[in-house]
């Protein structure tokens, strides 16, 4: 039951819920209008897939440092309230827009960046008001259940949308995401404000955000995750334009074979984000392992012979890209001091979610130009050098070093030790010593 301990909480039950719902329409509205921009304004275009989610995503990286400086200075409440009322009315417009049959890709790619303007808003304040409805020792698993949540919406969403785009077009699922926003905002309603965490909140003032910046830059540990993350986040995690282009162009499917397959990812993403959940504290080991693991995953996606293997590829690179991510996300907030936790979050997210316009177009030239299976070998490539990039640090940051011993056997000969520790503990030190985490700028071990 620790997996759920959160829930045991009233006011993040009732945020739980809310989020839930207004997260499988937000997964409707993506699917519906991915296969809108696909396969009905254009003629199977992954680039025009690619500019879209760039022109979504694209705000995180300019808006970033004030959004999270709103985070941390004002009433978290209020604003997500007003967030998401904007995205409501957003919704709501796009879905009258296309039903009306005057929508054409420009609407889209304007409706896509207004979007994404209010998402780069709300996100480091949605990230961060989980720490007013739990304890700090609650926090990894209420971050890791958030994660759940949010594929459990992607396995359930997407397989909805595919149907309902294909039986009614998207522009009703447009007017439907718009409910569902309805249901947050009642969740929000149902917390009462005095019954929320008092958190420190940001002096006002100038230089608040370069005080967030300087923050992050004597965190060694909290850098090399952002360099991980970016990596990963940019070139990797462009999961619709994957698997339009795979469905679509490689095997000639539709849009419900398109959400079917969002749907199948998502299984591997929820086990992922419980396994999360289910452990005590986020580690830099399981990041890095987890973005290896995807690295290996996404290659043997690109390989699939046929629609069947494909999905069943996409399960683990599900699991191992929500494992990655969700222990990026809480290492961060668990380990970053609560008045810092809004900027930090909000350079998280812009790092996460805004290194998409650089990468969605770039991979869907690639889909384009060479074809999907060297799209996903892009993927793969990803998790691959941030696992790299992670292992490097680690062996620098411990000054871990290999040593040989005659008197062991088999691969006992070989000990991985840290050059720092004293003689007696260096001749003790076996394999497990990589367990260990680096130390963060206030000098307490990590793990």
């Amino acid at each position: 039951m620790s997996t759920f301990k959160s829930l045991h909480i009233l006011n993040y039950r009732i945020w739980f819920i809310g989020a839930l719902i207004s997260n499988i329409g937000t997964w409707m509205q993506r699917t519906a209008q991915d296969w809108l921009v696909f396969d009905h304004l254009t003629n199977h275009d992954a680039g025009a897939m690619g500019i879209t989610m760039a022109l979504q995503l694209g705000p995180q990286l300019f808006l970033a440092p004030v959004a999270g400086l709103v985070a941390d200075r004002f009433h978290r409440k209020r604003l997500l309230v007003l967030t998401q009322s904007g995205m409501a009315l957003l919704s709501a417009a796009l879905g009258l827009l296309v039903l009306s049959g005057a929508a054409q890709l420009w609407h889209v790619y304007g409706f896509a960046l207004l979007l994404g303007v209010i998402s780069a808003l709300d996100a480091p304040v949605r990230q961060t008001f989980v720490s007013e409805l739990v304890r700090d020792d609650y926090l990894p698993n209420a971050v890791a259940l958030n994660s759940a949540s949010f594929n459990v919406a992607r396995m359930i969403g997407p397989a909805v949308a595919g149907v309902l785009t294909v039986a009614v077009g998207p522009g009703w699922v447009f007017l439907i995401n718009t409910l569902t926003f309805v249901a947050l905002l009642l969740s929000l309603w149902r917390i009462p404000a005095d019954s929320l965490r008092q958190l420190p909140k940001a002096a006002p003032g100038k230089g608040r955000i370069r005080e967030g910046l300087r923050y992050v830059r004597f965190r060694p540990d909290i850098v090399v995750v952002l360099v991980a993350v970016f990596v990963v986040g940019t070139l990797g995690l462009n999961f619709v334009l994957f698997i339009a282009a795979m469905v679509g162009t490689e095997f000639g499917l539709d849009a419900s074979a398109f959400g079917l397959m969002n749907s199948i990812m998502a299984i591997g993403s929820v086990a992922g984000a419980l396994l999360s959940a289910g452990r005590k504290k986020p580690r830099l080991r399981i990041i890095f392992g987890a973005a290896g693991a995807f690295g290996v995953a996404s290659g043997l996606a690109a390989l699939a012979p046929s629609y069947f293997w494909f999905g069943v590829a996409l399960v683990p690179v599900g699991l191992f890209a929500i494992t990655m991510m969700t222990s990026a996300n809480g290492y961060v907030q668990t380990t970053t001091d609560p008045v810092m936790r809004g900027r930090v979050m909000a350079l998280y997210m812009a790092i996460f979610m805004g290194g998409t316009p650089i990468g969605a177009p770039l991979v869907g030239w690639v889909a384009n130009v060479a074809g999907p299976r060297w799209a996903m070998s892009v993927a793969a490539a990803s998790g691959l050098i941030a696992a790299l990039i992670g292992l490097v640090w680690i062996v620098r940051a411990r000054q871990l070093r290999i040593r040989f011993d005659r008197r062991a056997r088999g691969l006992r000969h070989f000990r991985v030790v840290s050059a720092g520790a004293d003689s007696t503990n260096a001749g003790s030190t076996n394999a497990d010593s990589t367990n260990a985490e680096p130390s963060n700028a206030d000098g307490a071990a990590r793990d």
